[in-house]
């Protein structure tokens, strides 16, 4: 899947990954890049049209997916990730309303486009999806459901031809964790690298140097051996 002469679609496309994205998608020639978010802004490119929607709101989600014609690529990217515990049961339910809901929403209402491409889904997830960081633990329960839903996704739609990436990203200078000293790769260099891996067709996409260094574990591991013998199962 080449992005060039595609239209995309990336949620929560107003900063940090989500707006490096959509600029990636714009250089490497994109036909149209929907950019969406709660609080859209105009972007100087024609090819961009601001979306304005909230993924918590199903119903907001399905008219504008009515209002999108073709599309070849969804990246569900728009998230939320709070420094918080697990005493709090509404955080816990922020975060899935957001991370594990609002990624389903969004999949479903624009599924029928993208099954007729032929197209591709994109969830941004995190490394928490596969280890949990204790003071991102609401953060880290609803990426690793999200994670479940993209294998589950990516199991059932394979026979429409509609590929599901999971996008494991390490720390990224973002809103996120901006105040946060550790090593923080670009959503620059983020975003190049998860394109290239859906022209690669990579199912699991692990975009900087600390998800690198547990890529070939995770791809050669038991646990996904487990899962390509799970998804044969009818």
């Amino acid at each position: 899947m080449s992005i060039a002469d595609k239209s995309v679609l990336v949620t929560g496309a107003s900063r940090g990954i989500g707006q490096a994205l959509a600029d990636e998608a714009l250089r490497r020639g994109a036909r149209r890049v929907y950019a969406a978010a709660r609080r859209p802004s105009a972007h100087p490119d024609e090819r961009v049209t601001p979306l304005r929607m909230d993924v918590t709101d199903a119903a907001r989600v399905r008219a504008v997916a009515e209002r999108v014609g073709s599309l070849d690529v969804l990246v569900n990217n728009a998230g939320l990730a709070l420094f918080e515990g697990l005493g709090d049961r509404a955080t816990l339910e922020r975060h899935l309303a957001v991370n594990l809901f609002g990624t389903y929403a969004v999949t479903e209402a624009f599924l029928p486009q993208l099954t007729s491409s032929r197209g591709v889904i994109v969830n941004n997830l995190s490394l928490n999806s596969l280890a949990p960081l204790p003071v991102l633990a609401a953060y880290s329960v609803s990426k690793a459901a999200a994670f479940s839903l993209t294998q589950s996704l990516r199991a059932s739609l394979a026979g429409r031809g509609v590929p599901g990436h999971a996008l494991q990203t390490g720390p990224t200078h973002t809103h996120k964790v901006r105040d946060q000293d550790i090593p923080k790769a670009s959503p620059e260099s983020v975003a190049r690298a998860i394109f290239d891996a859906v022209d690669r067709g990579e199912e699991d996409i692990f975009p900087d140097p600390l998800a690198q260094s547990l890529a070939d574990g995770w791809r050669n591991g038991a646990v996904k051996a487990f899962e390509r013998q799970l998804a044969q199962v009818q």
